[in-house]
């Protein structure tokens, strides 16, 4: 299986989950520029469960469009956990969505730092009444495969949220 039909097939399984518990998604977008979004609306009937997607690239839009504060990103960096998680929880605040993920990351091939390297990505989950969940990983490989790979980890990552929001 491809990732792009594999991508394609956990978005249908998320928005499954999603339509079953009467649930909204937003998604907030760094390196990703839209990707996650894009893959999500690749999917019929996607309007039923996707509200909407912020990409907030530079830092400004991060402060601006998801309320990331100028301290966390000048504390912690663009690409970290704790941005991850403003972000996500951001994007929450600043829609009707129930559910929300949010993605940075340095996707290359430039602009890696030594605590940094190309392919670090942040990934957060937030949810109305549950704990945000955030990771940080490094994936390998070119800019594109960097992307898609957090676009996948993203996808997974919601489904367990969802799922997990059901045992509660």
């Amino acid at each position: 299986m491809s990732n792009d039909d594999l991508m394609t097939e956990l978005a249908q399984r998320a928005g499954r989950l999603l339509s079953d518990h009467k649930l909204l998604l937003v998604t907030a977008e760094s390196c990703t520029g839209g990707a996650l979004a894009e893959i999500i609306t690749r999917i019929p009937g996607s309007s039923g469960w996707f509200e909407r997607g912020y990409v907030a690239y530079a830092n400004d839009a991060k402060r601006e469009a998801l309320g990331v504060s100028a301290a966390t990103l000048e504390h912690y960096g663009a690409v970290s956990e704790e941005t991850a998680q403003a972000m996500a929880e951001g994007a929450l605040d600043r829609s009707r969505a129930q559910m929300s993920v949010a993605i940075t990351g340095i996707a290359g091939p430039e602009g890696g730092m030594p605590d940094r390297p190309v392919g670090t990505v942040c990934i957060a989950w937030a949810g109305k009444g549950q704990a945000t969940r955030t990771v940080r990983t490094i994936f390998h490989g070119d800019r594109l495969q960097v992307r898609r790979q957090s676009c996948l980890l993203a996808l997974q990552g919601l489904i367990e949220m969802v799922e997990s929001k059901s045992e509660m």
